[in-house]
């Protein structure tokens, strides 16, 4: 029902509001494809950013970023590529590399190549690069804006649980290092005192060591005169003998062609003593007597001398059987001696001496098994510990045991070394206790300590193949799963983060030497767990690997527990 106008003033506006109110829907309608526009956004060309709006002014010509052109406005995503760089069509696929920007409300917005643009496809979550109409794309933005909160929000709790771990971590650490310097302090105090008795020991070692040198020297130098007589006496008596060995006359004179008759002095080895080879040996004299043999002959030959029998034998003429006599074997001369057996009669006579060896031998076995029987073995074998070993008396040539003062003084002596050796070990123990403790001062377990957990521990993963340890600030290794040496995978460097981030990464170095390459290397990434754990292992380049470590201690700050979307156009 159409109420007649009242006021003709009004009838005339109210026709005029509707005729705007059309024109303005056919405006929108038209420079839809033209302009990208929601309640919250500012207006400005399809496909571009807010960041790049301000070079996107319709009042103006546009000029292409590159400032290769200058266009009017309305050539703008007019789906023809006027710019050399594209910038004036970034909401078709018109210019090729061209990037089309994504809003995205509601979640992450994104670039895709302009390309993309009304292909078919939905590149974008909010469906704003396919505007032709050729498919319809539905917003899923914020169902997917809704899925990574969720995830951002469990993430957030795992960052901010690390976060209070890694205050526990940072306080410990501070406290570690603080009861370290305290120790290395004390230590350096007691290990004057240490020294002090160090010095005090080897001062007492050194009084204690002069009369036992004096009386140990004196007894060792008497021995050795005593023993040096009794040698001097052997060598006379063996000397002796040898001269009457060698006096084949008897006359009390070694001559030259006695010295023959003993082929060791042949130096030539021709078969034959010279007069000169034994006159050499015999000291360059014709003859000696006892006492010049003892004196000058004996010392040069005592050690080739080899007594009668290595005198020329002196072989018998062998007399000749007479007639009608038949030699016996050991009457003939070793060329005339009869054959012997044939090999038959031999083997006969070693299997009858075989066989009377096992019977005799099978007699025996009888008569241990019966003595056996009659005495059966003792179960306790402890009896034969009841023996009294006796010790063999010591030979002549043995140093004779040190008279009672001696052994007094060694005894002394013995104790003041014991006593200095442990002065000794309990300064180098100091020693090395300091030495550890200023080592792990001088590591850089972060700027608030709170990576001195991790020193002393090791961590381990295994994969189908090998197993993997990480010992932070210390080494990196590789074992085979199944058996096998371990692999040095390198040493303790230091960190190699990015200069913003130096404790985001850790570098070992200098490990076993690949075989006809470098040496091995392995770098540790970095990152915030609730936990410290050796997240993954690989070897993206020969020799090279690369770990993944997790640690509350990379939990560096606390973050909100409702994240949202840091987006541009909200």
């Amino acid at each position: 029902v159409t109420k007649p106008c009242v006021r003709g003033i009004w009838c005339n506006f109210r026709s005029f509001l509707y005729r705007d109110i059309l024109l303005a829907f056919v405006v929108l309608h038209i420079v839809s494809s033209f302009y990208t526009t929601t309640a919250v956004e500012i207006l400005r060309p399809r496909g571009v950013s807010l960041l790049h709006k301000p070079f996107y002014d319709e009042s103006k010509p546009f000029t292409c970023l590159d400032g290769s052109a200058s266009i009017p406005f309305d050539q703008v995503n007019d789906d023809y590529c006027d710019c050399k760089d594209g910038t004036d069509e970034p909401g078709t696929s018109a210019c090729p590399n061209m990037m089309y920007y994504c809003s995205n409300k509601g979640f992450k917005p994104k670039t895709v190549p302009s390309s993309r643009v009304n292909d078919g496809i939905c590149d974008c979550c909010d469906g704003t690069d396919e505007y032709s109409g050729l498919v319809l794309c539905e917003d899923r933005c914020k169902e997917l804006g809704a899925v990574e909160l969720e995830q951002r929000r469990k993430q957030a709790e795992v960052v901010n649980q690390g976060f209070q771990m890694r205050q526990t971590l940072v306080a410990d650490g501070k406290q570690t290092r603080q009861d370290r310097e305290t120790k290395v302090n004390a230590l350096k105090e007691e290990k004057q005192v240490a020294e002090t008795k160090k010095q005090e020991a080897q001062a007492a070692k050194e009084a204690a060591e002069a009369p036992e040198k004096e009386a140990v020297d004196k007894h060792k130098k008497s021995w050795e005169e005593v023993k040096a007589a009794k040698e001097a006496e052997r060598q006379r008596e063996a000397g002796t003998v040898a001269f009457q060995e060698l006096d084949l006359d008897g006359d009390g004179l070694v001559k030259l062609e006695e010295i023959q008759n003993h082929m060791e002095f042949d130096d030539d080895v021709d078969g034959d003593v010279t007069e000169e080879e034994a006159k050499t040996h015999l000291g360059d004299a014709t003859e000696v007597n006892l006492e010049q043999f003892l004196t000058e002959t004996w010392p040069k030959i005592k050690d080739i001398y080899q007594g009668e029998k290595a005198a020329v034998p002196q072989v018998p003429p062998v007399p000749e059987p007479e007639k009608g006599e038949t030699a016996l074997p050991g009457d003939l001369p070793p060329s005339e001696q009869p054959p012997p057996p044939p090999e038959e009669e031999k083997d006969i006579e070693e299997e009858e001496e075989e066989r009377y060896e096992e019977e005799e031998g099978d007699e025996e076995e009888e008569d241990d098994d019966d003595i056996d029987d009659d005495y059966p073995e003792d179960e306790d074998d402890d009896d034969d510990d009841d023996i009294d070993v006796k010790e063999e008396p010591k030979s002549e040539d043995e140093m004779p045991d040190y008279d009672e003062e001696t052994k007094q003084l060694i005894a002394a002596a013995d104790q003041a070394r014991a006593e200095y050796t442990e002065a000794n070990k309990q300064v180098n123990d100091i020693d090395a206790q300091i030495r550890q403790l200023e080592k792990q001062l001088g590591t850089d377990f972060g700027p608030d300590q709170e990576f001195s957990s991790l020193d002393g521990q090791c961590f381990e993963l295994e994969t189908k193949e090998y197993k993997y340890k990480l010992c932070p600030f210390d080494k990196s290794t590789q074992s085979p799963k199944h058996g096998g040496s371990e692999t040095s995978l390198g040493r303790w460097e230091s960190w190699a983060g990015p200069e913003d981030n130096k404790y985001s990464a850790m570098k070992y170095t200098k490990g076993q030497n690949c075989w006809n390459g470098p040496d091995r290397s392995t770098e540790v990434k970095m990152a915030c767990g609730i936990e410290n754990k050796l997240l993954s292992a690989s070897e993206p380049n020969r020799c090279e690997y690369v770990y993944e470590f997790e640690t509350p201690a990379m939990c560096t700050q606390e973050v909100p527990t409702n994240p949202e979307f840091s987006h541009e156009e909200l």
